[in-house]
């Protein structure tokens, strides 16, 4: 197969630990020819979607690139998306060109209006029998009554990714008043509020589902001490367990819709035994989990994509 990659900048990309790196190179393993873009490159030329990719080859622990070619999307037997958050606008334009493109016979993983739909906070609401109890708003006196009540909460935003401006709140926090309209840009913003959940101690778990079935393994990232956010970005420790019942139950009943979203890959956050995020555009977790067990998360990816 020729696949592209649509990426981050590549010197951005951590070789070790890289979950987009590990299914290319599972990719290149089978003999199927890579390209790299970046979000950029695919652009509209009147109303034909068009893409500009480098020719991509893995050279021992490096890699080598070709000059850009622009092609078709349709031309290459899957386009992967895997630019990671924030989903600002021009993210949000890019589903809308991919979209396009899909229209036009390329073959697009995740299915660009999922990823639009299925804001990575919000999509807990659609399985509320898995979430904490939470609230979206930009209005501070309702997250004052939600904290009121729950006593302990988190809050962070809607775009963001890794950790990035998540805080834990309490009744009698003194910067209380400044982080709420910070988060919130005085009342302009709207974000995700959730219960605290004490169990976030043992590991905020990432499910990794491929094409609706979730991996036997999750990968716990345990907070550093003193801190309340797992996210290996935030300096969590990934430690892989196997599933609970109760994370198999979340993960199956969740895979089922995402498949028929269109959401090949996707990245379920449970703590304790809630669902707390749906990462669809760039989830991560896979090289821990393949180091420390015998799951292979780039190869199930890999055959699931080669069954498509």
């Amino acid at each position: 197969m020729n696949i592209v990659f649509i990426l981050d900048p590549l010197d951005s990309l951590n070789g070790d630990k890289d979950s987009s790196l590990a299914i290319m190179r599972e990719a290149a393993s089978r003999g199927h020819t890579l390209y790299v873009s970046m979000q950029h490159d695919l652009f509209l030329r009147g109303a034909v979607a068009r893409i500009n990719v480098n020719k991509f080859t893995f050279f021992e622990q490096n890699f080598l690139t070709e000059e850009a070619i622009e092609y078709s999307p349709a031309d290459f037997d899957a386009v992967i998306m895997r630019k990671d958050p924030p989903f600002d606008n021009e993210y949000l334009y890019s589903t809308y060109l991919l979209d396009i493109a899909a229209n036009q016979g390329a073959k697009v993983y995740n299915n660009p209006s999922a990823v639009r739909d299925w804001n990575e906070k919000l999509s807990v609401s659609r399985f509320p029998q898995f979430a904490p109890e939470f609230l979206v708003t930009a209005n501070n006196d309702l997250i004052r009554e939600f904290l009121n009540e729950q006593q302990d909460i988190v809050v962070k935003p809607l775009d963001g990714m890794g950790g990035s401006s998540i805080f834990r709140l309490t009744l009698h926090d003194p910067n209380l008043s400044v982080i709420l309209e910070t988060v919130t840009n005085f009342g302009h913003r709207t974000i995700m509020v959730q219960r605290y959940l004490p169990a976030i101690l043992q590991g905020d778990k990432r499910i990794i589902v491929i094409d609706g079935e979730p991996l036997p393994y999750a990968l716990a990232r345990i907070p550093k001490a003193g801190e309340t956010r797992g996210n290996l970005a935030a300096g969590g420790t990934g430690l892989a367990q196997l599933l609970s019942a109760r994370d198999v139950d979340i993960a199956k009943t969740v895979g089922k819709a995402l498949k028929q979203a269109g959401l090949f890959l996707v990245g379920l956050d449970v703590i304790g035994d809630y669902l707390t995020e749906i990462n669809v555009t760039s989830p991560t977790g896979m090289v821990e989990i393949a180091k420390q067990t015998s799951c292979k998360p780039a190869q199930v990816f890999m055959d699931a994509l080669e069954r498509h």
